[in-house]
């Protein structure tokens, strides 16, 4: 996967989506503005919700996953 195409999913919508790596890691994306990619660089950089951040070269990149929809319950309202 090249960085243009990374860079189209990280600004087409607000949904979290998953990064699988060529070592099979899974680097989940929560939203958005918890991602970084500086320009002219080949870095992505993904933050949790706790700060802690993951550095990835976006050749190691092999599919961006995209998060299930959220299932509702009977009555309408959303799971927790």
């Amino acid at each position: 996967m090249n960085s243009a195409m990374i860079r189209e999913r990280w600004h087409r919508d607000t949904k979290s989506f998953t990064f699988r790596l060529s070592d099979g890691t899974r680097v989940p994306v929560v939203h958005p503005d918890f991602m970084w990619m500086p320009p002219g660089v080949a870095l992505v950089v993904v933050f949790d919700k706790a700060g802690k951040e993951v550095r990835i070269d976006p050749l190691h990149v092999v599919a961006i996953e995209e998060a299930p929809p959220k299932r509702t319950r009977t009555n309408g309202r959303s799971r927790h």
